[in-house]
């Protein structure tokens, strides 16, 4: 009788021991499943996040990078076209809070870039700060319509920002021509003939960008040209959307010609617009080109 009470117990273990098994497993089922789940979907598709649009604005990455964040107004509530405007650009933390110190970035502790939808229109300006985190300066817009306005700072201690924001500007618009690439890199401005080189035209791997800049008349190089904001000159590149944007410096800042060089690199295809900064004899002047990346 007792042997029989023996096995029967030892069965009954036996029998809870391998329920106790199977729920354990179950339990560790659904637990994994969920977590592989919650690492591999966040409410977006994959490589979307960040990835493309917007994503893709240099300026985007840079403010939510920093959690720095930049508010552009005008002191009158609106610009009106051929008319001086105030712009006020105030500088703010993720809190909220101003930014109060910033580094000197090549001679200015702002640069300013305002160029208008179909990038016919190239504006560099330095607007000067009057602390509390906010900078002022007085521009002219040429005609109404949406204008995309670039911050460029270094706040101190931190790194290299950059923070957009389309205006608009009130009064007659002019028609908007289609960004295309040029067929020749060779411009005309003030008297200087510019030609532009690039060492690759595909995107994401390195190019070198050579100026060579020539007396338009005489066809001789031109050697002396003077700094402008502490190097030989500065490079701004945008896409033809105005989505990414790339500030660009010389690979020998001491350079004084005839040819200029700067390091990149283009994110993506597409169509850019290059504008190229230069000092000569007291004069800075500006050349564009627009090329295509493959």
């Amino acid at each position: 009788m007792n042997k029989k009470i023996m096995i029967l117990i030892a069965g009954m273990l036996v029998l809870a021991l391998l329920s106790a098994c199977g729920k354990a497993k179950q339990a560790a089922g659904p637990a994994g499943h969920e977590a592989g789940a919650h690492g591999s979907g966040s409410g977006e598709p994959a490589g979307h996040h960040g990835g493309s649009g917007h994503g893709d604005d240099g300026a985007k990455r840079h403010e939510a990078a920093s959690g720095l964040k930049a508010s552009f107004s005008f002191a009158a509530g609106k610009a009106k076209a051929n008319e001086s405007a105030e712009l006020a650009v105030r500088i703010t933390d993720a809190g909220g809070k101003p930014v109060d110190h910033f580094e000197l970035q090549h001679e200015k502790l702002m640069h300013l870039i305002v160029v208008n939808e179909d990038l016919s229109f190239f504006n560099h300006i330095h607007p000067e700060y009057k602390g509390n985190g906010t900078f002022t300066v007085a521009t002219t817009f040429p005609a109404g319509g949406k204008y995309k306005l670039f911050a460029d700072f270094v706040p101190k201690g931190g790194a290299a920002t950059t923070i957009s924001e389309w205006v608009n500007v009130e009064g007659p618009a002019k028609g908007h021509a289609e960004v295309k690439a040029d067929s020749s890199l060779v411009k005309v401005v003030d008297g200087k003939e510019v030609a532009l080189d690039l060492s690759s035209k595909k995107a994401s791997g390195d190019v070198t960008l050579t100026f060579t800049i020539r007396d338009a008349q005489t066809g001789q190089p031109i050697s002396d040209l003077e700094p402008y904001l502490g190097a030989v000159g500065h490079v701004v590149i945008l896409s033809a959307d105005a989505e990414r944007y790339i500030h660009v410096h010389p690979i020998d800042e001491t350079a004084t010609g005839p040819k200029a060089q700067f390091a990149t690199s283009f994110p993506q295809s597409g169509t850019y617009k290059i504008w190229g900064q230069f000092q000569h004899r007291g004069k800075v002047f500006t050349v564009p080109f627009t090329v295509d990346i493959q």
